[in-house]
């Protein structure tokens, strides 16, 4: 049976405390990952995350958090297609291994394949937006993809 969870892990050279600010934040969000955040992630919270200049816009329910550690929410009920994000986070000498598990994509989808490869580049390049933020400033990477 195909496996459907989509993972990507990187490293960024800050403390977990200062990536998990990044990723609730919404002042920080609009640096790497989208334009806007409705407002600060929380647990039960549903929040609006807007893409500027690709006019679009989309809901996350915010299933989990553990403070510095783990979030959770899910996304795509506007598509149909909800699918499970969850990000750990694990602080190793003043570093963070950032793990993003994405799951729920349907296995009998004929197009499976081509959604799972494009939620893998999503996420390669948000935590790389994000590593390249956190890390030197660089806040001209997000919404630079071309479809």
């Amino acid at each position: 049976m195909l496996n459907t969870n989509v993972t990507t892990k990187l490293k960024i050279k800050q403390p977990a405390h200062k990536v998990f600010e990044a990723i609730i934040s919404p002042t920080e969000i609009g640096h790497y990952w989208f334009s806007s955040s409705s407002e600060r992630w929380a647990e039960g919270k549903r929040i609006t995350l807007r893409y500027e200049e690709y006019s679009a816009e989309g809901i996350i329910s915010v299933l989990e958090i553990v403070t510095n550690k783990k979030i959770v929410f899910s996304w795509g009920e506007e598509h149909g297609e909800v699918t499970i994000v969850t990000m750990t986070l694990e602080e190793y000498q003043g570093e963070t291994i950032m793990e993003v598990v994405e799951s729920g994509l349907n296995a009998h989808d004929p197009e499976i394949v081509m959604k799972m490869m494009g939620q893998k580049e999503g996420w390669i390049y948000t935590l790389t937006c994000l590593k390249g933020y956190l890390e030197n400033g660089i806040n001209t990477l997000r919404a630079s993809l071309i479809h």
